[in-house]
């Protein structure tokens, strides 16, 4: 199966779980239960440095380029970017110190961390600890995301993200002005765990309880086939000049008419909250992707994020 975690010449795969499931191409290691930030940062293959140097060429002699550097790893001397000589870079054990206090003192449990396109992109994820229910057997739990890039792909990020348990479907927890569920530092900036908890509240439970109650609300909101459809229809319309045509389209309400896990349940079927899933489902599973990784990246991060926001929106709005 093709993925991008970073794998080593040895085979080790940059990626360490907790749990007995292995989450994600049956990769990495297991940490086990109370381990340290040290122990995960091991397993996790995060235990290496980003290096930079002055960018240099050849041209008879060498010379140097002095207004851009080489990032490249401590432990390989792999390269990994060039970037602009302003550019502020996070290091692998950022990441999973920023959870350090989170895990001893907030009750978060890490769940997963490692590296991916041979260390240019590195992550870890903590569960909360706060699941609840939308509806009686549907239930949610919810995480907290750190991601940063060292390419210029992607801000370090951290965000509340939330997993519909009966199918696997993930929405972002930051559907409103009533709480912060996301925070991007850009690489121009210099990334300050501090601030960026301060910007997020870090009171979970806050963000929690305000994204259950707007999504309590879905349920109580019916939803037509005729409102479906043109609710739908504007979602494609961004992505299609013929939307009705589309794959899109017709998938998403195939979904929201029956074929979506849990599509069937009492409060999900013809409501607001089953069009959500409709959507979400399609972003998370269904969109059109090279590849599994780069289907959660557009999940996470891209097209598909932004999907599930805008539907989030409007039947926010409705």
């Amino acid at each position: 199966m093709a993925h991008e975690i970073s794998i080593r010449q040895t085979g080790f795969a940059e990626m360490a779980f907790a749990g007995n499931e292995k989450p994600w191409h049956g990769l990495g290691q297991n940490v086990p239960e109370g381990a340290d930030i040290e122990t995960w940062r091991k397993l996790a293959g995060l235990d290496w440095d980003i290096n930079r140097s002055v960018v240099q060429f050849m041209n008879g002699s060498m010379h140097n380029y002095d207004d851009f550097n080489v990032l490249y790893r401590s432990d390989s001397n792999a390269a990994l970017s060039v970037v602009g000589q302003n550019y502020k870079v996070v290091q692998p054990k950022e990441v999973l110190e920023f959870f350090r206090d989170l895990v001893s003192q907030d009750g978060f449990t890490i769940e997963t961390a490692g590296s991916l396109k041979g260390g240019r992109r590195i992550w870890a994820l903590a569960k909360t600890n706060l699941d609840g229910e939308i509806v009686d057997g549907d239930f949610f739990k919810t995480y907290l995301l750190l991601v940063t890039s060292c390419d210029g792909g992607l801000a370090t990020t951290a965000q509340f993200t939330s997993v519909r348990v009966v199918c696997n479907n993930t929405l972002q927890m930051s559907l409103g002005q009533d709480s912060v569920g996301q925070v991007k530092v850009r690489h121009n900036s210099t990334f300050n765990p501090l601030t960026v908890k301060g910007q997020l509240g870090l009171n979970a439970n806050v963000v929690y309880q305000d994204f259950m109650a707007k999504m309590k609300s879905l349920v109580n909101t019916a939803v037509s086939q005729d409102q479906a459809k043109g609710i739908v229809m504007a979602l494609m319309a961004k992505s299609s000049k013929e939307p009705v045509e589309s794959r899109g389209y017709k998938l998403i309400l195939d979904l929201f008419n029956g074929g979506a896990k849990g599509a069937q349940m009492d409060g999900v079927k013809g409501t607001a909250w089953g069009l959500l899933n409709a959507v979400t489902e399609y972003a998370d599973f269904h969109i059109r992707a090279k590849d599994q990784d780069n289907r959660l990246n557009s999940a996470w991060f891209g097209a598909g994020a932004n999907l599930k926001e805008t539907a989030a929106g409007i039947l926010l709005a409705a």
